[in-house]
């Protein structure tokens, strides 16, 4: 099996590998088009800030790429946003592959912005989450979230409940870091290489 992380400016490539190595799948690199159009299994990370990683994507044309792929993409974190519409995040238009905003988080003084560290998920669906328990701990590192929708198949609440993970067609997102987080990471990701 063919695995692909697509190579960007996103920050989170290192530890996507090894995580990827620790449930025994190797994986390439590549921002080249023919290479991800033949792989088998697309991973689409990300760390850091939406329109400078939209930038990154622009200067190798993924950004038309990525929308007409068939087969099952994941994209994490920052990757999960930017297959959203657009994000609040320096007023960013995004891939569009889910008709969905990327909102920041309003501060409410008590809990602090970015949300950072361990919360769990729940309203588990799709094949990703199978055999993931309710209520799983999975690693977070947000500033901007998905509003709750018709696509989502995961849900958190901070601030308030909004979208932790999304799924259309053979597109996947997790806000979290399945990457690092733990035992339902690696099943998310096992259950993803399974799609």
């Amino acid at each position: 099996m063919k695995v692909v992380i697509i190579e960007y400016n996103a920050g989170n490539i290192q530890s996507v590998r090894y995580a990827m190595e620790r449930i025994g799948v190797e994986t390439m690199l590549s921002n080249d088009h023919a290479t991800i159009q033949s792989a088998d299994k697309i991973i689409f990370p990300g760390v850091g800030e939406a329109g400078s990683a939209m930038k990154s994507l622009e200067q190798n044309n993924l950004h038309l790429l990525i929308p007409t792929l068939k087969q099952p993409l994941l994209g994490i974190c920052v990757g999960m946003q930017l297959l959203c519409k657009y994000s609040e995040e320096n007023d960013t238009a995004c891939l569009g592959v889910f008709d969905m905003p990327v909102n920041k988080f309003e501060s409410t003084g008590v809990l602090k912005i970015p949300q950072m560290g361990w919360n769990t998920i729940y309203d588990l669906s799709s094949p990703l989450m199978q055999d993931v328990p309710e209520e799983s701990y999975c690693y977070f590192v947000h500033s901007y979230y998905v509003p709750h929708n018709q696509y989502a198949i995961a849900a958190t609440n901070y601030i308030q409940p909004y979208a932790s993970a999304i799924h259309k067609n053979n597109f996947y997102g997790v806000q979290f870091h399945a990457e690092k987080s733990a035992q339902a990471g690696e099943k998310i990701l096992k259950n993803f290489i399974a799609l």
